[in-house]
């Protein structure tokens, strides 16, 4: 009896174990780290930016009713929390310090665009390397598995002219930034803000100054910058005369680029790069509309203006 007795602790931890299950099996706790797999890369390099590695998430299994609305199948999901990401690294071997804008794109094996993220790094100096992590957005659902993330387009500009980032004030007082742009039928606008972020007022009078620049950053000639529509394109407000303004602190003013995409004879233009400058004298600001003037020659620029309420 002594010894049936002594056993009785062993039994107990044993059907304890086997009731709670062991570390290795069944399915995962909430705290369970989700399943990767990470897969090096040696991808050359897309204007200095280069991915270095893709992580993506294993499926989970998850619980749906069966055909016959009782029982119950595994789904292949994305794990919750767990998102395909990928490690990039950025190069300047510019002689100066550039800010990099980069477009990845998030594909299926088939090279279908499941996704795509922007991510900027600030002020690379010259003969420097950053890294950095990308990380995609949660799926729609059912949309196809992701396993690829590559580099879609790359912009940089020089880091003193670089718009500033959401929120800061740079020196001057004021922020000037550009829009994504709007199309329609081959006519392309894209907007310019001004916001006077500093502590005092600031008067401005007249257009932006334009310098359109290419991949090289290098100027860009044979295009003819008009003030006002040029023809381009009626009841758009680009001919509205331009008016002395002053900003007060917290105040805004907008103007504006547009031009058609129309390609005729001879070699089509692109402008990635526009240097503006709010008025004469005034800090220069490097923006990235991605014009494709196509063979027009023609860019109109709008007066600044009060934005409509």
């Amino acid at each position: 009896m002594r010894r049936a007795t002594s056993l009785l602790p062993v039994l107990a931890a044993l059907l304890l174990l086997t009731a709670c299950g062991s570390g290795h099996g069944g399915t995962p706790g909430a705290g369970a780290a989700a399943p990767v797999s990470r897969a090096p890369l040696t991808a050359p390099a897309v204007d200095g930016v280069r991915i270095t590695s893709v992580t993506v998430p294993s499926a989970a299994p998850a619980s749906s009713p069966g055909s016959d609305g009782l029982s119950v199948h595994a789904d292949p999901l994305p794990t919750a929390g767990s998102r395909v990401s990928a490690a990039f690294e950025v190069t300047n071997d510019a002689a100066e310090a550039l800010t990099y804008t980069v477009l990845f794109d998030f594909t299926t094996d088939a090279g279908e665009v499941m996704g795509n993220e922007e991510e900027t790094v600030r002020s690379v100096a010259p003969g420097a390397s950053v890294r950095g992590t990308v990380r995609m957005g949660v799926p729609a659902p059912g949309a196809s598995r992701v396993t690829r993330v590559k580099v879609a387009r790359v912009t940089k500009v020089p880091a003193a002219e670089a718009p500033p980032a959401p929120g800061r004030c740079p020196r001057s007082g004021v922020r000037l930034t550009a829009d994504d742009g709007d199309a329609a039928m081959g006519l392309r606008v894209v907007g310019l803000r001004l916001e006077n972020c500093g502590t005092r007022a600031y008067a401005l009078d007249g257009y932006p100054l334009l310098e359109l620049l290419d991949k090289d950053l290098s100027p860009v000639d044979g295009i003819r910058i008009v003030r006002g529509s040029g023809g381009i394109s009626t009841g758009t407000g680009f001919d509205a005369p331009a008016r002395p303004l002053v900003l007060k602190p917290g105040q805004s003013a907008v103007s504006g680029l547009m031009w058609r995409n129309t390609t005729g004879f001879g070699t089509p233009v692109d402008v990635p790069y526009v240097r503006v400058r709010a008025e004469r004298g005034a800090d220069p600001v490097t923006v990235t509309p991605h014009l494709d003037l196509g063979t027009t020659g023609k860019l109109a620029v709008r007066a600044w203006s009060r934005p409509p309420e």
